[in-house]
């Protein structure tokens, strides 16, 4: 009877000790393919079995080092996102779709439109409103535009001019104030005038010029303003000119 008591006695200690290796809990390992758990010790929970297994003989550990890893794969092979974050590899993509690259291989926004073909540069600014940082000389006068334009409307009239072309701007960026009042003087453009309704002038973005050009002058800009990103984009104004590049 002593035998079998201690036979019993040490079957009962043999399936404590199992019952003390058992998880205590399974773990949910998010963005598995599955969503299915993965069990795991507390320690593992806690992100002590992230790379290896807490002891030699800890498959658990292993297991959910292996669910992680799959886990870690599949967010960033399904969108880029690891805790919220894009990875350098989808953030490049993101970029890559954003505008012109730069030196570094980054993309620029400089040349991303509105729909309404407002740079997104100056969309939150409003017609009219374009402070004078976002604004450069154009070279003539006091007149300036937004500072792409500017610069491309400085190569354009350096190229006329090396063709014996004059070239010469009578209006430019015009606040929301100034749009008011040419309006006002010459009649809204819809009614037969010559001025935009305020607030939506192509000048109210520093985008436009009025230009002075004589008939030799109006053709080389037919001709060639396309190459610096200008376009006579207005009927009945031949001396109205954008920049839309």
């Amino acid at each position: 009877m002593d035998g079998i008591s201690s036979v019993t006695s040490r079957i009962a200690e043999i399936q404590a000790l199992i019952g003390s290796l058992q998880p205590a809990a399974p773990v949910r390992v998010l963005g598995t393919t599955s969503g299915a758990a993965v069990n795991g010790t507390a320690a593992a929970r806690n992100g002590l079995s992230s790379g290896a297994s807490t002891g030699s003989g800890d498959a658990s550990g292993l297991t959910f080092a292996s669910a992680l890893s799959q886990s870690i794969a599949t967010r960033t092979s399904s969108g880029g996102l690891l805790n919220g974050v894009p990875s350098a590899a989808s953030a490049g993509t993101v970029s890559a779709a954003a505008g012109g690259v730069s030196s570094t291989g980054a993309r620029s926004t400089a040349g991303l439109r509105t729909g309404d073909g407002v740079p997104l540069a100056l969309a939150g600014y409003g017609n009219g409103k374009v402070p004078a940082a976002a604004l450069s000389s154009i070279g003539q006068g006091s007149h300036t535009m937004w500072a792409p334009a500017a610069q491309a409307y400085q190569q354009l009239r350096a190229a006329a001019a090396r063709d014996g072309i004059t070239i010469k701007a009578t209006d430019s960026y015009r606040s929301y104030e100034q749009q008011v009042d040419l309006a006002r003087r010459k009649g809204l453009y819809s009614q037969g005038g010559l001025a935009a309704k305020p607030g939506t002038s192509e000048h109210g973005w520093g985008l436009s010029l009025d230009l002075d050009l004589s008939p030799k002058a109006l053709n080389w800009m037919r001709t060639h303003s396309k190459e610096y990103g200008f376009e006579e984009n207005v009927p009945r104004e031949p001396w109205h000119w954008t920049f839309t590049a």
